[in-house]
């Protein structure tokens, strides 16, 4: 059984590689050893934002007044709120295998192993041997679990059994306030829990606009969310997170401690196979191949954006570059998205990047009350759009905090990915009333 391309992993990366080299009339084979989707559709992005979706619900059914929308005995039963995040995922899920269906792709679940024999690719998985011309590697990352005195992970829960629960803890302690941290922060507050983050930066959501994390942190803090920066965690007692900071040694109780620290890439396979490595990191030119000129990698295992979108074009760009249509990766317009409410969106250079660089650059800033649809619907928040353009005023980078940064992040992303300059945006006719029309407001 000889294939064009064998793909190994299932995720948003192999999903959408099988589907396009299919399209492309290549004969494919896809290896999954757990479930299609990925962490992404299984245990990440689709589960967590059903679940915030109804944490958000809730809380506006809470705050309907400020709306002039009176609602008494407003309630929630945790246990349907899960068993619909499961049914959404059931769904996505089928609809992944019927595109594969479809597509006539051979879907092969287990463990796959593959090896080089000479110019062919080999791949085992249980009895059956399979072989092919290309090979494709969306091995995906997994749950880091810090090297942390007393850190068990049958004491702990990581995202996996966050979103697995039916009944919400009394209180719990978020070691890392990173994205992860910070949606699950939402979640549970949302809900009543009791929240405290512990974050080792200075400031939570590392990477992003320091001011936007700033103002989403106090956003928390009025929610009742509890903050600890710089704080590193040294040991585990029980249901005692012990950390240092600026103070000294402090610690926190919680019925439950949610580890999220981040994930790592799942590097076994590319190491098996002996492909080349560049700073830890997979050694990869810019149409994903690696340093066996028949195989390629994307999605997570590359290790610049464990992000499902940027696993979806790292796809598109293997497939095209392996069977000869030109395509390059460009990870220049990015967007990264934090789903609490309210949103934080970010795309391309921050402000910090360019003092880092030692490099000029403009900040435009406006808040998102300067757009009329935000002031109708986001009552109480001011927001904040900020656009940063390099030495010659083309956009390099835009962040955001307002509802509904996820949603309109994608222009300002077209606009870097365009090398649009700050004048060339301004002429861009955005609909009125729309919250996106605060691009306009403050590239002015």
């Amino acid at each position: 059984m000889t294939f064009d391309l064998a793909i190994i992993g299932g995720g948003p990366a192999g999903y959408t590689a099988a589907e396009k080299a299919a399209k492309m009339r290549k004969n494919v084979i896809l290896f999954e050893n757990s479930h299609l989707g990925g962490v992404c559709l299984n245990e990440g992005c689709i589960p967590t934002k059903t679940l915030l979706y109804s944490s958000k619900v809730y809380q506006n059914s809470l705050n309907g007044k400020k709306y002039a929308v009176l609602s008494d005995n407003v309630t929630f039963n945790y246990e349907k709120v899960v068993a619909r995040k499961n049914k959404v995922v059931r769904k996505l899920s089928a609809g992944i295998r019927a595109k594969m269906r479809e597509n006539q792709i051979t879907v092969v679940e287990g463990e796959a192993t593959p090896e080089m024999n000479g110019d062919t690719i080999v791949v085992r998985c249980g009895e059956s041997v399979f072989s092919a011309e290309h090979l494709l590697l969306c091995t995906g990352s997994s749950t880091v679990l810090p090297p942390i005195k007393g850190l068990s992970p049958d004491m702990v829960w990581t995202s996996r059994e966050a979103l697995e629960t039916k009944t919400l803890p009394i209180s719990v302690v978020l070691i890392g306030g990173g994205v992860i941290g910070m949606e699950f922060a939402a979640l549970f507050s949302a809900f009543g829990v009791d929240v405290c983050v512990v974050e080792m930066a200075s400031e939570i959501l590392p990477g992003f606009d320091s001011e936007i994390a700033a103002m989403l942190r106090a956003e928390y803090a009025k929610k009742g969310v509890r903050f600890h920066l710089g704080a590193k965690v040294t040991e585990i007692a029980g249901k005692t997170v012990i950390f240092s900071d600026e103070n000294g040694q402090n610690s926190v109780d919680a019925e439950q401690i949610l580890v999220c620290v981040g994930r790592k890439p799942n590097f076994e396979i590319a190491q098996q196979l002996g492909l080349e490595f560049l700073d830890k990191k997979l050694k990869l030119n810019a149409q994903m191949q690696t340093s066996v000129k028949t195989i390629y990698a994307a999605g997570d295992i590359t290790g610049v954006s464990l992000l499902a979108h940027t696993a979806i074009r790292e796809a598109e760009v293997a497939v095209n570059a392996m069977f000869g249509i030109p395509d390059e990766m460009d990870y220049s317009a990015i967007p990264s998205v934090v789903y609490t409410d309210p949103e934080v969106a970010s795309v391309g250079k921050t402000e910090a990047d360019f003092i880092n660089e030692g490099r000029i650059c403009t900040v435009y800033k406006k808040p998102m009350t300067y757009s009329g649809r935000f002031v109708a619907e986001n009552e109480g928040f001011d927001g904040l759009c900020k656009l940063i353009a390099d030495e010659k005023g083309v956009l390099a980078g835009a962040q955001l905090i307002g509802n509904p940064a996820s949603e309109i992040i994608s222009v300002a992303a077209m606009a870097i990915q365009s090398r649009m300059s700050v004048q060339q945006f301004q002429k861009i006719i955005f609909p009125h009333p729309s919250v996106s029309e605060i691009f306009k407001e403050t590239s002015v």
